[in-house]
Formats: C-alpha cells, sequence, structure tokens
C-alpha cells in the first residue's frame, strides 16, 4: 500500500524519535529541520525559546561583530529572506555548550550537501553582549567571550536554506545553545 509523502515522512520521523536522544549524530542524515527536531528531543537540552517567523531582508552575520564609527556591525555578511525557525536551549545533565556545539557540527557536517560558510571561536567572534542583545536578542545568551562559538551552514538542497548556531557559557550551570533555520524563500 502506497501512502502519501506527508504519511511516509511522520513515519520516518515518529520510528527516529527513539534514538535520537542517544545519538543525535547518527540520524542527522535527513536535512537541517529533522536535526533540529532531534535536538529539541534531546535529553540533554531544555527549551527556552523557540518562534518561527517570515523575515524579510534577514541578515546572517559572516564575520565577527566589530564596532565602526560607533556603530556594531559584521565584518561580512548576507542579508537573505524566508522563513526563520530559532531555537534556545539550556544546555543540562553535565554537558557543556561546547559538547553540543561541537555534537551540532558532526551532525551537519553528514548532511549531503552541507557547507561550512562561517566560523569563529572566542574573542574572534567579537563581543558577546553584542550577539547576545542584538543579534538573536536573547539575553540569556550573554556569557564568557573566550567560551563562545559562532557557526553558519548553507544546504545545496535547500534552496539556499541557512543553518546558524550560537553557544554561550555563564556558568557552569547556565550554558546555551542558539540555532536558527532560514529557509529561504523562492525568488
Amino acid at each position: 500500500m502506497k501512502y502519501p509523502v506527508i504519511i511516509r515522512l511522520a513515519l520516518v520521523v515518529a520510528s527516529a524519535m527513539p534514538f535520537a536522544c542517544a545519538s543525535i549524530a547518527s540520524t542527522a542524515l535527513d536535512g537541517p529541520e529533522l536535526l533540529l527536531r532531534q535536538f529539541d528531543e534531546s535529553v540533554h537540552l531544555r527549551q527556552i525559546t523557540f518562534a518561527s517567523e517570515e523575515v524579510v531582508d534577514h541578515e546572517i552575520g559572516l564575520g565577527a561583530l566589530q564596532k565602526i564609527r560607533g556603530e556594531w556591525h559584521f565584518k561580512h555578511s548576507e542579508r537573505q529572506s524566508g522563513t526563520l525557525l530559532s531555537y534556545t536551549w539550556q544546555v543540562v545533565d553535565g554537558y557543556s555548550a561546547a559538547d553540543m556545539m561541537a555534537q551540532l557540527i558532526d551532525s551537519v557536517s553528514r548532511i549531503e550537501g552541507a557547507t561550512s560558510l562561517f566560523s569563529c571561536d572566542g574573542r574572534a567572534c567579537g563581543r558577546a553582549v553584542q550577539w547576545a542583545n542584538r543579534v538573536f536578542n536573547e539575553r540569556v545568551l550573554y556569557g564568557r567571550e573566550d567560551n563562545q562559538q559562532y557557526r553558519v551552514f548553507s544546504f545545496d538542497g535547500e534552496q539556499g536554506a541557512r543553518l546558524i548556531a550560537y553557544s554561550a557559557e555563564r556558568t557552569a550551570d547556565r550554558q546555551y545553545l542558539h540555532v536558527e533555520l532560514l529557509l529561504t524563500a523562492p525568488q
């Protein structure tokens, strides 16, 4: 019996859920949206916020934040329009934000057509307070500058989709992972 595509996709996702908590990376081959759902189900992450919105000319940083003539700007950036999915998770169970970022990077590297567009670590990214407040509008992300990480990936099979990830560590108990997936609008 043939099932419609949406039912087949639901069956695949439902069958993968029991394994998502144990091994996020091993089942992340079906694209960035499934990857985010798996991270959202992880026992090592507690969702703080989630938002889905349509954006026009959303700026994606492809360089460090720097102050130019009194204003904060990315060294390089691009603008995209489409649907923006934003997740902020607190890292729990003794894991660190760096551990979860490493797991995310490993999972993304397993997705066919994924390409790294930009990455920075620590102080090379710029001021942590600017990332938290100006870029992501999530003040809980403000942490120590030497522990921050930022990554941007593109996906060939996803009409220019972009995955943006930022990790921040305030204290041992307050560590966060923020991920945005921008699904670009057809031109």
